[in-house]
């Protein structure tokens, strides 16, 4: 380091003055209009909530004040007129002309701030999504003597206050005007108000409405009292269909004292994918926070919409959404528990109800009881499977087989299903969602359950062996059908069983079917690759076609001593057996069935010629 930078690193550092973030208001508008906010009608929810803030406000110290908001829309104007805490000039300055600071981080208002709805002091600038200026006339009811104020914002930043004479607002308050931007005016006419106050505003606790036509409409539907369980069933009902736009199946009440919860579930008529996600309609204290909460109720439960109030709950910073926290975790819990209860309640008490709630909705009830042992053990007298006994609750297929056996995939049940039941074996197809995971836990709700994956081997060693001297003698027909099937990685097995009129069967496992891919797989491969996977070669048993015995057609192909053509027979018959197996086929297995086909064409073609 030389003496000049040495001297210059030593040397006393003059104070640097610190600067103030310019903000470009077109640019953060732009960014809550497109970013921020999803639609541009949250403008009028964010007016409401100031104005029901400001009303709780005063009301903190005057619990007798009145509590009237007043909407008037027309010519893209809008007046939003309420009796709540006002503002004096100073706190103009302090907060309307302050991007980010709140009126509920005034002072004497922070230990009330969970009272009220808006928290992060960006709300008015919402109005500027759909209006070019906004008037401000406010009077402050905590300083009476104060003169009312005007504070005039444009689009482009800047701002205007002043005072005004007391005849302009005589009562404290605040009037907010708005002026529609150029393309907007749709958004401030009366009806789209109307519509907008009416959808945000339902459940406030004070009066509002637009022009002479009320807003609220309190008592909530789900806290009215009704003359009988019909009607109340009936009213939420049409709320649902009002909502929603579906008739709900039942309705499940969702009280949580403790969070500050009221609200219903409504069941949907029809079933749904588990993977689609449910949007709930919540309020905060009266508000509509959002119409699309997703995280409100556990995954299970994708068979309900639900609509609620809340006061416990937080908003993100749109308050478009709930923010994820451990009050939230919690409630989703409290939730969940209540319609467990309710789920519970129908098994103890009304079985037709519960069944017709099943034949829709058996696979959330079955996503629930694999993570739930005590719904499990509630519901085993309901949940459906397939079986090879019918459509039958596990707790009647445990009480009909001392083993119960299961297939873990739809195409292995079919390739079993028949043959298994004329043997007397009962099967469950576990290949549908939750399934087999429900099968597996039987034994931990019902001791000394004996649960087994039904298995190729366990097939093949419930069907008759046929007599070794008949198998015996069948010894080259045997050679030549494992030849021809041989280079497809399937063996062949004759045996005797029912029904007569299946001539053959195909049987695999995963572990068998695994191994084929791996050596398709091979067989496409370059050297290296085919090295390594031949490395990879496994001990599992291949494929079988176990051919029946019992069948006439079999007996006739057995009797044949044309190797070619015991070979295309046996290729016919594999092909039969996988589509009566409905699996799907490889491109060897299309080929096959297309050679085997005209091979018989030709063969029978040919004798006739022959006999001709």
């Amino acid at each position: 380091m030389d003496s000049e930078t040495s001297q210059a690193s030593q040397a006393p550092r003059s104070p640097q003055s610190p600067h103030t973030f310019q903000v470009d208001l077109r640019g953060l508008v732009d960014l809550l209009s497109h970013h921020l906010y999803s639609s541009p009608k949250v403008y009028l929810r964010e007016l409401l909530q100031n104005a029901v803030d400001a009303i709780t406000a005063r009301r903190a110290a005057e619990p007798d004040a009145p509590a009237r908001v007043r909407l008037s829309a027309q010519g893209g104007t809008l007046r939003v007129e309420d009796t709540g805490v006002g503002l004096t000039e100073a706190d103009v300055h302090s907060l309307l002309a302050t991007i980010g600071r709140s009126s509920k981080r005034a002072e004497g208002l922070q230990e009330a701030r969970s009272d009220f709805l808006g928290q992060f002091g960006i709300g008015l600038l919402a109005c500027f999504v759909v209006a070019e200026r906004i008037r401000v006339v406010s009077r402050s009811a905590r300083t009476p003597g104060a003169p009312p104020v005007e504070w005039t914002a444009r689009d482009d930043g800047s701002y205007t206050v002043r005072t005004l004479p007391d005849a302009e607002r005589p009562e404290p308050g605040t009037t907010v005007y708005l002026v529609a931007r150029a393309g907007a005016a749709e958004w401030l006419t009366p009806e789209r108000v109307a519509a907008l106050a009416r959808d945000f505003g339902s459940l406030l606790p004070y009066d509002v409405r637009v022009g002479d036509e009320a807003v609220t409409d309190l008592p909530a539907p789900w806290d009215r009292s009704y003359p009988s369980p019909a009607n109340r069933r009936v009213a939420l009902a049409r709320h649902c269909h009002d909502l929603f736009g579906f008739t709900p199946l039942d309705t499940i009440d969702l009280a949580v004292p403790l969070a500050g919860i009221r609200g219903v579930a409504y069941v949907l008529p029809s079933a749904v994918s588990p993977a689609q996600r449910a949007g709930h309609r919540v309020h905060l204290k009266g508000m509509l926070l959002t119409e699309r909460a997703e995280q409100l109720l556990p995954d299970w439960a994708f068979f309900v919409r639900c609509v609620l109030d809340t006061d416990s709950l937080r908003p993100t910073a749109s308050r478009e959404s709930l923010y994820e926290d451990e009050t939230l975790a919690a409630v989703r819990e409290a939730l969940g528990e209540r319609i467990r209860a309710w789920l519970t309640g129908l098994a103890a008490g009304d079985p037709e109800r519960l069944a017709a709630f099943l034949s829709v909705h058996h696979l959330g009830v079955k996503s629930l009881a694999r993570h739930d042992r005590e719904m499990l053990r509630t519901m085993l007298p309901w949940l459906p499977f397939e079986t090879t006994d019918g459509r039958l609750s596990l707790e009647e297929f445990a009480q009909r087989h001392p083993v119960v056996h299961f297939t873990r995939t739809v195409e292995e049940y079919r390739q079993v299903a028949p043959i298994a039941s004329a043997q007397g074996i009962g099967v469950i197809n576990g290949g549908y969602t939750y399934d087999s995971e429900l099968v597996e836990a039987l034994p931990s709700v019902r001791p000394g359950t004996v649960v087994a994956e039904l298995d190729a081997d366990t097939v093949t060693a419930h069907l008759d062996a046929v007599d070794p001297a008949e198998e015996l003698a069948l010894s080259g027909f045997l050679a030549a059908a494992r030849a021809r099937l041989d280079q497809l990685g399937c063996d062949v097995v004759l045996r005797a069983f029912h029904p007569l009129s299946v001539p053959a069967l195909h049987l695999d496992d995963r572990d068998a079917r695994h191994e084929q891919a791996r050596a398709d797989a091979e067989a496409q491969a370059d050297d290296l690759w085919a090295g390594i996977l031949g490395s990879l070669r496994g001990s599992a048993p291949r494929a079988r076609l176990v051919l029946n015995h019992l069948n006439p057609l079999v007996r006739r192909i057995s009797a044949l001593h044309d190797p070619e053509l015991i070979g295309t027979a046996t290729e016919s018959l594999y092909g039969q057996a996988l589509l009566m197996a409905q699996r799907p086929l490889r491109p060897a297995d299309s080929a096959l069935l297309n050679r085997a086909f005209i091979g018989l064409l030709e063969w029978a073609t040919h004798s006739e010629d022959g006999q001709a």
